[in-house]
């Protein structure tokens, strides 16, 4: 199909899943890499409190935290 086709059955508001490969779909900037960070311990225990508290891992409040801050910065 055309992407010219594919566009103008996606405006028109027709169902085009039938023409996407969804297992080979990808989310752009979503892949992983493993970091390694030392925190200190005073640091540590306070994201484990909050991690508690939110009723998540220290991994995911880094993670929440971090993209709060990058989202909140102004467009370069």
């Amino acid at each position: 199909m055309k992407a010219s086709d594919f566009d103008a059955r996606f405006d028109a508001g027709q169902d085009v899943s039938d023409v996407l490969d969804l297992d080979a779909a990808t989310r752009p900037n979503r892949e992983i890499r493993r970091v390694n960070v030392d925190f200190p311990v005073w640091m540590l225990r306070e994201l484990d409190r909050e991690a508690a508290r939110l009723g998540i891992n220290r991994q995911a409040v880094i993670k929440t935290w971090l993209a709060e801050r990058l989202d909140s910065r102004p467009a370069a």
